[in-house]
């Protein structure tokens, strides 16, 4: 069970905290939406889950053991907005093992026929991916770390509709393996899939009622 308990994130800069006492828990291989508008917050929630940010005040925990920052870096995955944008490969093969240079090729390719990239030769340039593949190559990245929580940063922005059907497919499968949090701004295709949901609003989460998750 993931666990956020009475989070708030109020960096100095700011005049009013940006997230505020925020509670909600994610169970093992389950799919949590959260939606919002832009500058709701989203994407800086993810910040703080992934241990870039540290929090104001607040606890996460992941089965009953409270986390560090530094321990949140090692144990969860971000995948930002328009990942492709930060690719630094010239390969496939170079992506895959940023930062793991012991990875073997076979590992590699196992990872990546997950997310539905196998019979890509791993010389490929990321550059010459479609888009839906470099979301998938970005995913990828992530999943080779072996996290205990996959975050997603608005994953299906800037796709076709083909794209993000298949996309979405694929999250409907990782869950399966993964917890997983997404956060959108749009929840029409992502709700289908997702256990829990949320809305956050000015820096404030709300529970969406578990009988509208399961009737949408």
């Amino acid at each position: 069970m993931f666990r956020v308990q009475n989070l708030s994130y109020h960096p100095a800069a700011a005049s009013q905290p940006i997230l505020k006492d925020l509670s909600f828990q994610l169970g093992l291989n389950q799919l949590g939406l959260i939606v919002g508008k832009s500058g709701a917050g989203k994407s800086t929630l993810l910040e703080v889950l992934a241990g870039l940010a540290r929090p104001t005040q607040g606890q996460i925990s992941w089965e009953g053991v409270t986390l560090l920052p530094t321990q949140l870096r090692g144990m969860a995955g971000l995948v930002f907005q328009f990942p492709e944008r930060h690719f630094c490969g010239l390969t496939l093969l170079d992506e895959m093992r940023f930062g793991h240079p012991e990875l073997r090729e076979k590992e590699i390719e196992n990872v990546l026929k997950q997310v539905g990239l196998e019979g890509i030769p791993l010389r490929s340039s990321p550059n010459h991916l479609s888009g839906g593949q470099q979301r998938r190559l970005a995913l990828a990245v992530q999943l080779i770390r072996g996290p205990f929580l996959l975050l997603l940063d608005e994953p299906t922005a800037g796709l076709d509709w083909s794209v993000r059907r298949q996309l979405i497919e694929l999250l409907a499968r990782l869950k399966s393996t993964w917890t997983v949090l997404v956060v959108s701004h749009d929840p029409e295709e992502l709700a289908q899939i997702a256990d829990v949901q949320w809305t956050l609003q000015a820096g404030s989460l709300l529970s969406v009622p578990a009988d509208v998750v399961a009737h949408r």
